[in-house]
């Protein structure tokens, strides 16, 4: 084999991959190399070599790209929470409609051209939602921070560009109060201490903030205590949560939640609609964008008041609401239970009486509601999770043929693969990427397609 482990090479980057890193050939060898940016010239280290390909690491920049910028973070090479700090903002989202774009041409039949991504005006502090683990440092020091890529190692955090500000404040101020009350954290190791994680939310428009403390027990030491200091000086706490994890898992959340102040929720807006988030519930981290989103995904299915619409994998109910007004009826379909109750909950707070949100596993509801009760929709709404569609809600969904269907994906890969056995029988009329995790590799897209 030409390219060797260890072996340093002087390559030029020819692109840039749908995760970001940076694409070059060595003889026609292809390796990956993360913080480099198409049009490079740099000097690599070759760190792993598999039969079809290579990875590299940059050892110096011969040639930088008009586009790299000094990033403005610490520690974001070794956090993996933002991938592309290293460039122009504008540049990133170009970046992600051409990942999209190759994606596209290398899968789909019909070539359709992606349109350009859909990017923030302020791509900062933008995320609502924060879970920070709670580990000891090498002087035994509580800390807490964000996993090292692909390790347990926690990377204590100054200030996060993309977490909300003030949930920051909250999290850090909380670390304070274990270390000088001596509070044990969790060790994954020995399976011994108290405190594994906190979590932190905040409605984006209402500014109610909610704590979430992940314990290995059911006890806190001062707890009254901890409860009085945080509404002091966090007078917008509207929601103080004990979650128990006692499990050995890599799971953050364990199933039971203890209300230590407040109703358990929080409340935020999000288009005409007002949401309650609990802690175990999904809501997008980015509302800014996921209303941009929801509002192209929307406008673009062209509702008529006669349609009956499915939306799979509802969640909390947000993008069942924003279609329930041109809609006759929205019927969503989502697997994890206290998301349904909070759908439900948040038709009624919102007044909208055509919503029907039913608890269970996808695929088999939609094939109940097609096959045993004869509900056919008009148009499917359709937001996976990052495995995309199962093989039985694609044939379920070729059954019955709705005249459209908006397909919103977290992941491209999985969006093409399932566009490729649909457009036998749909055309595909966009696909429009959406910036939802500004500075990381992530993009969302949503995609419209009309039955031929």
């Amino acid at each position: 084999m030409l390219v060797e482990k260890n072996k340093e090479y002087i390559v030029d980057i020819i692109d840039n991959g749908f995760e970001g890193e940076g694409i070059a050939k060595i003889d026609g060898f292809t390796v990956f190399i993360p913080n480099t940016i198409k049009g490079e010239k740099v000097k690599i280290l070759i760190v792993k070599v598999l039969k079809s390909h290579a990875f590299g690491k940059v050892l110096e920049t011969i040639k930088p790209s008009k586009y790299r910028k000094t990033s403005d973070c610490e520690t974001y090479k070794r956090c993996g929470g933002c991938d592309l700090r290293h460039v122009e903002y504008q540049e990133t989202l170009k970046m992600k409609q051409n990942a999209v774009q190759s994606l596209v041409n290398k899968t789909l039949k019909e070539k359709i051209e992606v349109q350009e991504t859909v990017g923030m005006e302020k791509p900062l502090f933008y995320r609502n939602k924060a879970q920070y683990p709670v580990g000891l440092d090498k002087q035994k020091n509580p800390v807490i921070g964000v996993f090292a890529n692909r390790t347990h190692e926690i990377i204590p955090i100054k200030e996060c560009l993309i977490q909300n500000k003030e949930s920051q404040e909250m999290a850090k101020f909380v670390l304070e109060f274990i270390r000088e009350n001596k509070i044990s954290v969790y060790d994954e190791k020995s399976r011994k201490g108290l405190v594994r994680h906190i979590v932190t939310k905040i409605g984006i428009k209402t500014n109610e903030l909610m704590l979430v403390l992940v314990i290995n027990g059911r006890k806190i030491p001062k707890e009254q205590e901890l409860i009085k200091e945080v509404l002091e000086k966090f007078p917008n706490v509207k929601s103080i949560i004990k979650n128990i994890n006692t499990k050995n898992t890599n799971v953050i959340m364990g199933k039971e939640n203890i209300n230590l102040f407040g109703n358990g929720y929080i409340k935020d807006v999000l288009g005409d609609y007002e949401f309650k988030i609990s802690p175990l519930s999904f809501y997008q981290v980015n509302p800014i964008q996921a209303e941009k989103l929801y509002n192209i995904g929307v406008e673009a299915a062209c509702i008529s008041k006669d349609d009956i619409v499915f939306d799979l994998y509802c969640g909390i109910g947000t993008i069942s609401l924003f279609m329930s007004k041109y809609a006759k009826k929205v019927y969503g379909i989502e697997i994890v239970e206290n998301a349904v109750n909070d759908a439900k909950e948040n038709a009624k707070t919102n007044k909208v009486d055509n919503t029907e949100f039913i608890a269970g596993d996808v695929e088999e509801v939609l094939d109940d509601l097609i096959n045993n009760k004869k509900v056919i929709p008009d148009i499917i709404m359709v937001d996976p999770p990052r495995k995309g569609l199962d093989n039985k809600s694609i044939e379920n969904i070729l059954k019955v043929s709705p005249k459209k269907m908006v397909y919103i994906s977290c992941n491209p890969a999985t969006l093409v693969r399932d566009l490729s056995k649909l457009e036998e029988k749909y055309i595909i009329k966009m696909i429009k990427p959406v910036d939802m995790f500004p500075f990381s590799k992530h993009v969302e897209c949503v995609t419209v397609l009309c039955l031929k």
